[in-house]
């Protein structure tokens, strides 16, 4: 791993792959560490010819963090937006494209396959309207280009559970409940593996904050279709149909909005990726990228 300095800020990246193939630029979702992309995901993305570059958000993980700002009061945030009304954030899903674009130019990579998934889709959708140079195909997973609201009690699994920051038991309980509410009918729920990511997730780098400021800049952006219509890169959409914190309707708007994008369900698939599914995301996202690089 190294850090690189990128639109002003320090940005942990890891690379896998030989540098000479096509680069993918994996965009992690809320207050996901690019762990979340896990370690045998990308090398399977990599054993299949790709260069994949993976990076901790802003205020996440290794990066830097925006703790002299305010993390705001999400559910007020929300609240607000339901009403029809607007908030202001830190920050902006746009910042934050031009974080990922920053990590392009510190590893001299011209352009790239972007793939995003949850609020890494919305990011990779604002690199796909500000940055249409840079992006070579728009892969964006599980994520909508508006907020469409989710039911209260999978919203709530946003929130950061109300414990003292070194009771790790009680976050790590959260967080495999919260897992749990977004999971899918596909497979089982696979208690284990939920638990040892969240912990490794504590263990590296906990910061709730951050995830908050993350959150209330998705609810302030708006609606991103408008510049969605005028996106010109080939372009997938992967979905679950069993999605209840991004609703399915989230992929259908994104699909329709973006030019001759191409939209596949996952049947039954939650708002998660589970080892047991990854080639039904990695088979459609390399057959992409190789009609691209064909052409």
């Amino acid at each position: 791993m190294a850090q690189v300095q990128a639109n002003k800020i320090s940005i942990e990246v890891e690379e896998f792959g030989d540098p000479n193939n096509p680069p993918v630029l994996l965009i992690a979702g809320l207050g996901a560490q690019m762990t979340v992309w896990r370690d045998n995901f990308c090398r399977q993305l990599a054993d299949r010819g790709h260069r994949v570059v993976r990076f901790d958000n802003r205020d996440v993980g290794l990066s830097t963090w925006f703790d002299d700002q305010p993390a705001g009061d999400l559910i007020a945030a929300l609240f607000t937006v339901l009403e029809g009304g607007r908030v202001e954030s830190v920050y902006s899903l746009g910042d934050m494209a031009d974080d990922a674009v920053g990590v392009l130019d510190a590893l001299g990579i011209d352009s790239a396959h972007v793939y995003g998934w949850s609020l890494g889709g919305m990011v990779a959708q604002h690199v796909a309207i500000r940055h249409p140079q840079r992006v070579r195909s728009l892969t964006s997973s599980q994520s909508m280009p508006r907020f469409i609201p989710m039911p209260i009690e999978v919203a709530l699994t946003l929130l950061p559970p109300e414990a003292d920051p070194d009771d790790r038991d009680t976050l790590v309980a959260a967080g495999v409940e919260a897992a749990r509410t977004c999971a899918g009918t596909l497979l089982p729920f696979d208690d284990e593996d939920a638990r040892r990511e969240i912990e490794d997730a504590i263990d590296r780098a906990w910061h709730p904050e951050g995830g908050i400021r993350q959150a209330v800049a998705a609810l302030a952006d708006g609606d991103r279709t408008p510049g969605l219509r005028n996106v010109r890169v080939p372009t997938l959409v992967l979905h679950g149909t069993a999605d209840p914190l991004i609703l399915p309707e989230g992929g259908q708007e994104t699909a329709d909005a973006i030019p001759d994008a191409e939209l596949v369900w996952i049947d039954d698939l939650g708002h998660e990726m589970p080892e047991a599914v990854w080639p039904l995301f990695l088979d459609p996202i390399c057959a992409l990228v190789a009609r691209v690089e064909a052409a």
